[in-house]
């Protein structure tokens, strides 16, 4: 109940807070002030039995964020649904007519180029959560959208996940969890590749807000810590951390005895690790994937599984999202592997869910958005994406 208690308290500051970013005229196909009724469509997974079971679950159709009620007593029309693929998804029918499309990486609505030309009334893209690759950026910029996320909401959520996927990859926990529920009793068959953290070389690939929250939780489990990115840290920051900058990738990888994902999927990253790359990795690598399962060569991952190369992947992203029941990495071994859910803790939700509320409240009245939530602003993509 407390729990419930704060998190409520949580969602409630949040949707009150007011960002100190100015407010101006957008351009393009932007938004302005207007007491013209708006189309909101939200695209999210849907709970059935479990929509009931906690009453800050907002991130599902049911409950839709929590924005109802309020969108509706400002006379806009708000439609959800979880159907978003093929011709004749619901989400198709109200393409040409709607003025804001609300996502979320978890059962994400793919917005491509085509369905940007079909969206005429089209002005805003909002990612509830972190990550807008599931839109088609340089099309959403030549067509003058805004795209947007609540950057920060789920960055917690995220480096914890991953931090328990290293513990369970390091310390062969999976196998040990089976025997038990089958009834099997099997010390042999764990502990002959079973290890300790401390001592480790970890590796993260992207060291943004999850990267960096990631290497300040492994700092007291007495890791070798290295990190690549397209920036370095502040000379104080890296030292509190104790992380040590590695500019090329290709000579930090073959260090890792585990490798973690938090750089986002652009052109430059898709399919970044192929068969050339995990090559160069070293044999027993352990590698966590929460960033986005594009990054990676699915069949490269699962031919390295199968050899040992990779000793073990976690990870809960995959492509395309929901993944089919015949994805590959469903069945290969050595995988700890969920559906997308690192990002969508009730926490996360309410943050996610208070930060697409104030958004929407900007747009209604023209106002600018906090400026580090932009992806796409008057046709300029985010440094990140570019």
């Amino acid at each position: 109940m407390a729990l419930r208690r704060g998190a409520s308290s949580a969602i409630r500051a949040l949707a009150s807070h007011r960002y100190s970013a100015s407010s101006s005229s957008l351009t393009s196909r932007l938004f302005s002030a207007s007491a013209e009724s708006k189309k909101i469509v939200g695209v999210f997974y849907k709970a059935n039995e479990y929509a009931s079971a906690n009453p800050n679950f907002l991130g599902c159709a049911e409950n839709a964020l929590g924005i109802r009620e309020w969108l509706e007593s400002k006379g806009h029309q708000y439609i959800v649904t979880d159907d978003k693929e093929g011709p004749d998804c619901e989400l198709e029918k109200h393409i040409p007519d709607l003025h804001v499309l609300i996502s979320t990486p978890f059962h994400p609505a793919y917005v491509t180029a085509e369905r940007i030309k079909k969206a005429k009334n089209l002005q805003l893209l909002l990612t509830a959560g972190i990550g807008s690759d599931h839109i088609d950026l340089n099309a959403a910029a030549a067509a003058g959208l805004t795209v947007a996320e609540v950057t920060g909401s789920n960055t917690v959520s995220v480096a914890e996940d991953e931090l328990m996927r290293i513990l369970i990859l390091v310390r062969n926990f999976l196998p040990g969890y089976h025997q038990v529920v089958n009834g099997e009793w099997n010390v042999a068959q764990i502990a002959h590749r079973a290890y300790d953290l401390e001592g480790k070389t970890v590796g993260t690939v992207g060291a943004g807000r999850i990267g960096r929250l990631l290497l300040q939780r492994l700092k007291p489990f007495n890791c070798n810590l290295l990190y690549h990115d397209r920036l370095k840290m502040e000379p104080e920051i890296e030292n509190q951390i104790g992380a040590q900058f590695e500019e090329d990738l290709d000579k930090m990888l073959p260090k890792c005895d585990i490798i973690v994902i938090n750089t986002p999927l652009t052109e430059k990253t898709k399919g970044l690790f192929d068969k050339a790359k995990i090559s160069k990795l070293k044999k027993g690598v352990l590698i966590v994937n929460n960033a986005r399962g594009a990054i990676m060569d699915t069949q490269a991952v699962v031919d390295a599984c199968s050899t040992g190369h990779i000793a073990g992947y976690s990870g809960d992203v995959w492509y395309p999202q929901p993944a089919p029941k015949d994805h590959p990495w469903r069945y290969m071994p050595n995988q700890a592997m969920t559906p997308h859910i690192s990002g969508t803790t009730i926490d996360a939700q309410l943050r996610y869910a208070a930060g697409v509320k104030d958004m929407l409240d900007r747009y209604f009245k023209g106002e600018d958005f906090p400026a580090q939530h932009y992806i796409v602003k008057e046709g300029e993509l985010a440094p990140q994406y570019r």
